[in-house]
Protein backbone atom coordinates (compact mmCIF):
# COMPACT_ATOMS: atom_id res chain seq x y z
CA UNK A 1 0.00 0.00 0.00
CA UNK A 2 1.42 3.35 -1.05
CA UNK A 3 0.61 6.65 0.64
CA UNK A 4 1.84 9.80 -1.10
CA UNK A 5 3.91 7.48 -3.28
CA UNK A 6 5.65 5.92 -0.25
CA UNK A 7 5.43 2.10 0.05
CA UNK A 8 4.19 1.33 3.56
CA UNK A 9 3.54 -2.35 2.97
CA UNK A 10 0.43 -4.49 3.19
CA UNK A 11 0.45 -5.58 6.83
CA UNK A 12 0.68 -3.36 9.90
CA UNK A 13 0.69 -4.07 13.59
CA UNK A 14 -2.20 -2.35 15.38
CA UNK A 15 -1.02 0.68 17.32
CA UNK A 16 -1.32 -1.09 20.68
CA UNK A 17 0.17 -4.41 19.56
CA UNK A 18 3.77 -3.24 19.82
CA UNK A 19 5.36 -0.75 22.14
CA UNK A 20 6.42 2.82 21.38
CA UNK A 21 9.73 1.54 20.00
CA UNK A 22 10.60 -1.56 17.99
CA UNK A 23 13.44 -2.30 20.42
CA UNK A 24 11.09 -2.57 23.43
CA UNK A 25 8.68 -5.38 22.46
CA UNK A 26 5.87 -6.64 24.66
CA UNK A 27 6.30 -9.94 26.49
CA UNK A 28 4.63 -12.04 23.81
CA UNK A 29 6.95 -10.70 21.09
CA UNK A 30 9.95 -11.41 23.31
CA UNK A 31 8.63 -14.91 23.98
CA UNK A 32 8.21 -15.65 20.28
CA UNK A 33 11.67 -14.36 19.43
CA UNK A 34 13.24 -16.39 22.23
CA UNK A 35 11.55 -19.59 21.03
CA UNK A 36 12.06 -19.14 17.28
CA UNK A 37 15.06 -16.85 17.00
CA UNK A 38 13.22 -14.34 14.81
CA UNK A 39 10.72 -11.54 15.13
CA UNK A 40 7.06 -12.46 14.75
CA UNK A 41 6.58 -9.11 12.98
CA UNK A 42 8.98 -9.76 10.11
CA UNK A 43 7.35 -8.41 6.96
CA UNK A 44 4.97 -6.07 8.81
CA UNK A 45 5.07 -2.28 9.06
CA UNK A 46 5.54 -0.76 12.51
CA UNK A 47 2.83 1.46 14.00
CA UNK A 48 3.99 2.89 17.31
CA UNK A 49 1.73 2.69 20.34
CA UNK A 50 -0.57 5.71 20.42
CA UNK A 51 0.96 8.62 22.26
CA UNK A 52 -0.64 11.66 23.82
CA UNK A 53 1.04 15.06 23.69
CA UNK A 54 1.73 15.32 27.43
CA UNK A 55 2.75 12.43 29.69
CA UNK A 56 -0.24 10.35 30.76
CA UNK A 57 -0.40 7.91 33.66
CA UNK A 58 -3.33 5.89 32.30
CA UNK A 59 -4.01 2.51 33.88
CA UNK A 60 -0.76 0.69 33.04
CA UNK A 61 2.07 1.87 35.32
CA UNK A 62 5.46 2.17 33.62
CA UNK A 63 8.90 1.74 35.14
CA UNK A 64 10.45 5.12 35.83
CA UNK A 65 11.89 6.77 32.71
CA UNK A 66 10.98 3.80 30.48
CA UNK A 67 8.13 2.51 28.33
CA UNK A 68 8.22 -0.88 30.08
CA UNK A 69 5.16 -1.83 32.19
CA UNK A 70 5.71 -2.35 35.90
CA UNK A 71 3.38 -5.35 35.89
CA UNK A 72 4.33 -8.40 33.82
CA UNK A 73 0.61 -9.09 33.35
CA UNK A 74 -1.04 -5.65 33.52
CA UNK A 75 -4.29 -5.68 35.49
CA UNK A 76 -5.87 -3.34 32.94
CA UNK A 77 -5.83 -6.10 30.30
CA UNK A 78 -8.19 -9.10 30.31
CA UNK A 79 -7.62 -11.97 27.88
CA UNK A 80 -9.83 -14.93 27.04
CA UNK A 81 -7.28 -17.13 25.30
CA UNK A 82 -9.68 -19.96 24.51
CA UNK A 83 -12.34 -17.82 22.81
CA UNK A 84 -9.91 -15.42 21.18
CA UNK A 85 -10.79 -12.01 22.51
CA UNK A 86 -9.53 -9.40 24.96
CA UNK A 87 -10.52 -6.28 26.84
CA UNK A 88 -8.04 -3.55 27.53
CA UNK A 89 -8.21 -0.34 29.48
CA UNK A 90 -4.59 0.76 29.23
CA UNK A 91 -5.75 4.36 28.99
CA UNK A 92 -2.92 5.58 26.72
CA UNK A 93 -0.25 5.27 29.41
CA UNK A 94 2.95 6.89 28.21
CA UNK A 95 5.64 9.51 28.72
CA UNK A 96 4.36 11.93 26.09
CA UNK A 97 5.35 12.90 22.56
CA UNK A 98 8.22 15.20 23.48
CA UNK A 99 9.95 12.50 25.54
CA UNK A 100 9.50 9.95 22.76
CA UNK A 101 10.93 12.25 20.09
CA UNK A 102 13.81 13.36 22.28
CA UNK A 103 15.00 9.75 22.59
CA UNK A 104 16.11 9.96 18.94
CA UNK A 105 15.14 6.35 18.30
CA UNK A 106 12.36 6.85 15.77
CA UNK A 107 14.75 9.06 13.82
CA UNK A 108 17.08 6.09 13.22
CA UNK A 109 14.54 3.70 11.71
CA UNK A 110 15.31 2.86 8.10
CA UNK A 111 11.91 1.58 6.90
CA UNK A 112 8.67 3.59 6.59
CA UNK A 113 6.58 3.47 9.75
CA UNK A 114 3.65 5.17 11.46
CA UNK A 115 3.40 7.39 14.53
CA UNK A 116 -0.01 7.28 16.21
CA UNK A 117 -1.36 10.27 18.14
CA UNK A 118 -4.50 10.99 20.12
CA UNK A 119 -5.60 14.01 22.09
CA UNK A 120 -7.54 13.37 25.29
CA UNK A 121 -8.56 16.96 25.91
CA UNK A 122 -12.23 17.59 26.71
CA UNK A 123 -13.27 20.04 24.00
CA UNK A 124 -12.84 20.23 20.24
CA UNK A 125 -10.94 23.49 20.54
CA UNK A 126 -8.53 22.04 23.10
CA UNK A 127 -7.98 18.89 21.04
CA UNK A 128 -7.24 20.87 17.90
CA UNK A 129 -4.78 23.11 19.74
CA UNK A 130 -3.03 20.04 21.13
CA UNK A 131 -2.87 18.39 17.71
CA UNK A 132 -1.32 21.57 16.32
CA UNK A 133 1.29 21.55 19.10
CA UNK A 134 2.08 17.89 18.47
CA UNK A 135 2.32 18.33 14.68
CA UNK A 136 4.66 21.30 15.15
CA UNK A 137 6.82 19.26 17.52
CA UNK A 138 7.00 16.42 15.01
CA UNK A 139 7.79 18.84 12.17
CA UNK A 140 10.73 20.21 14.13
CA UNK A 141 12.18 16.70 14.53
CA UNK A 142 11.32 15.45 11.05
CA UNK A 143 14.54 16.59 9.31
CA UNK A 144 16.45 14.08 11.45
CA UNK A 145 14.28 11.11 10.41
CA UNK A 146 15.99 8.64 8.07
CA UNK A 147 12.79 6.84 7.00
CA UNK A 148 9.48 8.30 5.81
CA UNK A 149 6.81 8.43 8.49
CA UNK A 150 3.01 8.61 8.38
CA UNK A 151 0.81 10.18 11.04
CA UNK A 152 -2.16 8.24 12.37
CA UNK A 153 -4.65 10.45 14.21
CA UNK A 154 -6.52 8.15 16.55
CA UNK A 155 -10.19 9.12 16.85
CA UNK A 156 -12.80 7.10 18.70
CA UNK A 157 -16.27 8.53 19.02
CA UNK A 158 -17.10 6.96 22.42
CA UNK A 159 -13.71 7.76 23.92
CA UNK A 160 -13.88 11.49 23.27
CA UNK A 161 -17.63 11.96 23.59
CA UNK A 162 -18.42 13.20 20.09
CA UNK A 163 -21.62 12.79 18.15
CA UNK A 164 -21.21 11.84 14.46
CA UNK A 165 -21.78 15.35 13.11
CA UNK A 166 -19.23 16.87 15.47
CA UNK A 167 -16.84 14.03 14.66
CA UNK A 168 -16.91 14.87 10.96
CA UNK A 169 -16.26 18.55 11.62
CA UNK A 170 -13.44 17.92 14.07
CA UNK A 171 -11.66 15.41 11.84
CA UNK A 172 -11.92 17.82 8.91
CA UNK A 173 -10.27 20.55 10.96
CA UNK A 174 -7.66 18.17 12.36
CA UNK A 175 -6.68 16.92 8.91
CA UNK A 176 -6.43 20.48 7.59
CA UNK A 177 -4.16 21.42 10.48
CA UNK A 178 -1.93 18.38 10.02
CA UNK A 179 -1.73 18.99 6.27
CA UNK A 180 -0.70 22.59 6.82
CA UNK A 181 2.07 21.72 9.28
CA UNK A 182 3.18 18.36 7.83
CA UNK A 183 2.29 18.56 4.11
CA UNK A 184 4.54 15.69 3.01
CA UNK A 185 3.50 13.31 5.81
CA UNK A 186 0.68 10.87 4.91
CA UNK A 187 -2.34 11.22 7.18
CA UNK A 188 -4.34 8.26 8.49
CA UNK A 189 -7.48 8.45 10.62
CA UNK A 190 -8.28 5.58 12.97
CA UNK A 191 -11.92 4.87 13.77
CA UNK A 192 -14.04 2.33 15.62
CA UNK A 193 -16.86 0.26 14.15
CA UNK A 194 -19.14 2.28 16.41
CA UNK A 195 -18.85 5.15 13.93
CA UNK A 196 -21.62 4.68 11.33
CA UNK A 197 -20.37 3.87 7.80
CA UNK A 198 -22.24 6.88 6.40
CA UNK A 199 -20.25 9.10 8.74
CA UNK A 200 -17.00 7.39 7.81
CA UNK A 201 -17.83 7.81 4.11
CA UNK A 202 -18.03 11.59 4.58
CA UNK A 203 -14.70 11.54 6.39
CA UNK A 204 -13.15 9.52 3.56
CA UNK A 205 -14.11 12.24 1.08
CA UNK A 206 -11.75 14.70 2.80
CA UNK A 207 -8.92 15.63 0.38
CA UNK A 208 -6.47 15.79 3.28
CA UNK A 209 -7.03 12.14 4.23
CA UNK A 210 -4.69 9.50 2.78
CA UNK A 211 -6.01 6.33 4.45
CA UNK A 212 -8.50 5.01 6.98
CA UNK A 213 -7.63 2.54 9.76
CA UNK A 214 -10.40 0.36 11.16
CA UNK A 215 -11.05 -0.72 13.86
CA UNK A 216 -10.22 0.66 17.23
CA UNK A 217 -11.43 -1.38 20.21
CA UNK A 218 -15.15 -1.32 20.97
CA UNK A 219 -16.06 0.00 24.44
CA UNK A 220 -17.67 -2.54 26.73
CA UNK A 221 -21.41 -2.88 26.16
CA UNK A 222 -21.57 -0.88 22.92
CA UNK A 223 -23.39 -2.11 19.79
CA UNK A 224 -25.40 -4.81 21.63
CA UNK A 225 -27.26 -5.60 18.40
CA UNK A 226 -23.93 -6.59 16.86
CA UNK A 227 -21.93 -7.98 19.80
CA UNK A 228 -23.42 -10.67 22.06
CA UNK A 229 -22.05 -9.24 25.28
CA UNK A 230 -24.12 -11.65 27.38
CA UNK A 231 -22.38 -14.63 25.81
CA UNK A 232 -18.93 -13.11 26.21
CA UNK A 233 -19.53 -11.92 29.78
CA UNK A 234 -22.50 -13.79 31.33
CA UNK A 235 -22.34 -11.73 34.54
CA UNK A 236 -23.06 -8.59 32.54
CA UNK A 237 -20.15 -6.90 34.30
CA UNK A 238 -16.81 -6.10 32.73
CA UNK A 239 -13.79 -7.75 34.40
CA UNK A 240 -12.18 -4.32 33.98
CA UNK A 241 -15.00 -2.41 35.65
CA UNK A 242 -12.56 -0.72 38.02
CA UNK A 243 -10.81 0.77 34.97
CA UNK A 244 -13.95 1.93 33.21
CA UNK A 245 -14.93 -1.28 31.43
CA UNK A 246 -12.29 -1.52 28.72
CA UNK A 247 -12.45 -1.93 24.95
CA UNK A 248 -13.13 -5.21 23.16
CA UNK A 249 -10.80 -6.63 20.52
CA UNK A 250 -10.37 -10.02 18.90
CA UNK A 251 -12.69 -12.59 17.34
CA UNK A 252 -16.07 -10.86 17.95
CA UNK A 253 -15.00 -7.87 15.82
CA UNK A 254 -14.27 -9.80 12.63
CA UNK A 255 -17.80 -9.83 11.20
CA UNK A 256 -18.59 -6.17 12.08
CA UNK A 257 -15.32 -4.99 10.56
CA UNK A 258 -15.88 -6.98 7.36
CA UNK A 259 -19.44 -5.68 7.06
CA UNK A 260 -18.33 -2.09 7.75
CA UNK A 261 -15.57 -2.14 5.11
CA UNK A 262 -17.81 -3.84 2.56
CA UNK A 263 -20.52 -1.23 3.14
CA UNK A 264 -18.03 1.60 2.61
CA UNK A 265 -16.78 0.08 -0.62
CA UNK A 266 -20.04 -1.16 -2.16
CA UNK A 267 -22.71 1.21 -0.82
CA UNK A 268 -20.75 4.44 -0.54
CA UNK A 269 -18.12 3.97 -3.25
CA UNK A 270 -15.17 4.77 -0.96
CA UNK A 271 -11.91 4.28 -2.85
CA UNK A 272 -9.19 5.50 -0.50
CA UNK A 273 -6.93 2.88 1.13
CA UNK A 274 -8.47 1.13 4.15
CA UNK A 275 -6.32 -0.68 6.70
CA UNK A 276 -8.62 -3.40 8.04
CA UNK A 277 -8.13 -5.05 11.39
CA UNK A 278 -10.19 -6.61 14.15
CA UNK A 279 -10.61 -10.31 14.86
CA UNK A 280 -7.91 -11.57 12.49
CA UNK A 281 -6.77 -14.74 14.24
CA UNK A 282 -5.89 -16.87 11.20
CA UNK A 283 -5.12 -16.78 7.49
CA UNK A 284 -8.81 -17.46 6.59
CA UNK A 285 -9.80 -14.49 8.77
CA UNK A 286 -7.32 -12.29 6.92
CA UNK A 287 -8.78 -13.39 3.60
CA UNK A 288 -12.27 -12.37 4.77
CA UNK A 289 -11.17 -8.82 5.51
CA UNK A 290 -9.28 -8.64 2.22
CA UNK A 291 -12.40 -9.88 0.39
CA UNK A 292 -14.45 -7.18 2.14
CA UNK A 293 -12.26 -4.53 0.50
CA UNK A 294 -9.31 -3.86 2.80
CA UNK A 295 -6.21 -2.42 1.12
CA UNK A 296 -3.96 -3.66 3.92
CA UNK A 297 -4.29 -5.54 7.22
CA UNK A 298 -3.71 -4.61 10.85
CA UNK A 299 -2.86 -7.30 13.41
CA UNK A 300 -3.28 -6.82 17.13
CA UNK A 301 -4.92 -9.24 19.55
CA UNK A 302 -3.72 -12.28 17.60
CA UNK A 303 -0.18 -11.44 18.71
CA UNK A 304 -1.21 -11.86 22.35
CA UNK A 305 -3.37 -14.95 22.08
CA UNK A 306 -2.10 -16.80 18.97
CA UNK A 307 1.43 -15.43 18.46
CA UNK A 308 2.60 -18.46 16.47
CA UNK A 309 0.04 -17.61 13.76
CA UNK A 310 1.24 -14.07 13.11
CA UNK A 311 4.09 -14.89 10.67
CA UNK A 312 1.82 -17.06 8.52
CA UNK A 313 -0.82 -14.33 8.33
CA UNK A 314 1.80 -11.74 7.36
CA UNK A 315 3.26 -14.03 4.70
CA UNK A 316 -0.12 -14.90 3.20
CA UNK A 317 -1.31 -11.28 3.14
CA UNK A 318 1.90 -10.00 1.59
CA UNK A 319 1.71 -12.70 -1.07
CA UNK A 320 -1.90 -11.78 -1.88
CA UNK A 321 -1.25 -8.06 -2.20
CA UNK A 322 1.88 -8.67 -4.27
CA UNK A 323 -0.16 -10.36 -7.00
Amino acid sequence: MKLKGIPFGSVFNASGARNFFIEDPWWYSRWYQTITGRSMWEGATFIAKTTTHAPREGNMPLKSGTVTPVEFKPRCIYINFLSGYALNSVGLSGLGAQWLLEQGRWQLYTKPFVISFMSVQKTTEQRLIELCEFATLLANHLPRFIAPVALEINFSCPNVGLNPITLIDEIEQALAQAAGILPSVPRIVKLSVEVPPETAAQICADPNLDALDLSNTLPFGKLPDVIDWGRLFPSGVSPLKQFGGGGLSGAPLLKPVCRWISTLRQDFGVTIPIIGGGGILSVPDARKIIAAGASALSLGTVAMIRPWRVPAIITAANAHFAQ
